[in-house]
C-alpha cells in the first residue's frame, strides 16, 4: 500500500470530488480524479487505483438513482462504449495519456463554449443513434486510459436537456456499466497489483460519503443552475486536461 503522506494529500480530495460529482452532477468533475492523483504518482497507476473505487461509487449511485435513466440513450451509448473500450485496450501501447488529454480537453472546451454562446432558448436536440454511437464510442475509448469519458458523454446528453435527475441517472448507469467492463482488460494488462488494490481499499470509505453528499446537493439545485454548473465544470475540465498535456 502507498504510505507517502503526499499521495493522500492529493488522493483524498480527488476521490471526494469524483464521488460528489458522480452523486449529483453526472460525473462532470470526476475526470479530475486521475490528473489530481497523477501529480504525485504515474497516471497509469492512478487510473488503476481509482477504478475499484469508481465501481463502488457506481454501486452507491445506482442505489440512489434506481429505476431512472433515459433508456433510448443508454441502448445507443453502451454498445458503442464497449467498442470504444475494446479499441482503447488494443491501442493502449500506442497512445500516451497526454494524447488522450488533448483530445478530451478540446472536446470539453468546444462544447462548453458553444453552450454559453448559443441563445438561451435553444430547443433540446432530438435523440440520435448516429450521434449517440459516436459519442458513446469516444467516451468508452477515452475512459479506458484516464477515466475521462465525461466530456464525450456530456457532449451527447447535455444538448438533450433531460430533467436533471434523468441526466444524472443516465450518466451513473452508463459509467457503472463501462467501469465494470474495464475491470477485465485492466486485470489482463496487470494493473491490479497488490499495492494498487490495497491503496484503493484504504480510500474506499470516501466513495459512499462523497456520492451521498453529491446527491444531497443535486436535490437543492434547479434545472437551470444544474446545466450552468455542468457546463462550467466541463469547461474547467477541458482547461485542466490541456494544461496537463502541454505543461
Amino acid at each position: 500500500m502507498i504510505t507517502d503522506p503526499l499521495f493522500y494529500v492529493a488522493a483524498v480530495p480527488a476521490v471526494l470530488i469524483t464521488a460528489i460529482s458522480k452523486g449529483g452532477f453526472g460525473g462532470g468533475l470526476g475526470m479530475l480524479g486521475v490528473p489530481m492523483m497523477a501529480l504525485v504518482i504515474a497516471p497509469q497507476q492512478a487510473a488503476a487505483i481509482l477504478l475499484p473505487i469508481l465501481c463502488l461509487m457506481d454501486a452507491v449511485g445506482l442505489w440512489k438513482f434506481r429505476a431512472r435513466g433515459d433508456l433510448h440513450s443508454l441502448t445507443t451509448l453502451l454498445p458503442a462504449a464497449a467498442v470504444g473500450i475494446a479499441l482503447g485496450a488494443l491501442t493502449f501501447q500506442y497512445f500516451s495519456a497526454d494524447h488522450i488529454r488533448i483530445l478530451v480537453g478540446t472536446i470539453a472546451i468546444v462544447f462548453s463554449v458553444n453552450y454559453w454562446l448559443k441563445p438561451a432558448d435553444t430547443a433540446p436536440k432530438p435523440r440520435s443513434r448516429v450521434r449517440g454511437s459516436f459519442w458513446g464510442a469516444l467516451a468508452g475509448f477515452t475512459s479506458f486510459s484516464v477515466h475521462a469519458g465525461g466530456p464525450p458523454l456530456s457532449a451527447y446528453l447535455l444538448p438533450l436537456k433531460l430533467p436533471r435527475w434523468d441526466f444524472a441517472a443516465t450518466s451513473i448507469i452508463f459509467f457503472a456499466a463501462i467501469n465494470a467492463i474495464k475491470v477485465v482488460p485492466y486485470a489482463l494488462i496487470g494493473q491490479f497489483t497488490w499495492d494498487n488494490l490495497s491503496t484503493s481499499a484504504a480510500l474506499a470509505i470516501l466513495a459512499p460519503i462523497g456520492v451521498l453528499i453529491g446527491t444531497a446537493l443535486h436535490n437543492r439545485i434547479n434545472d437551470m443552475w444544474f446545466y450552468r454548473v455542468s457546463y462550467a465544470m466541463l469547461f474547467m475540465m477541458g482547461l485542466k486536461l490541456l494544461y496537463d498535456a502541454f505543461f
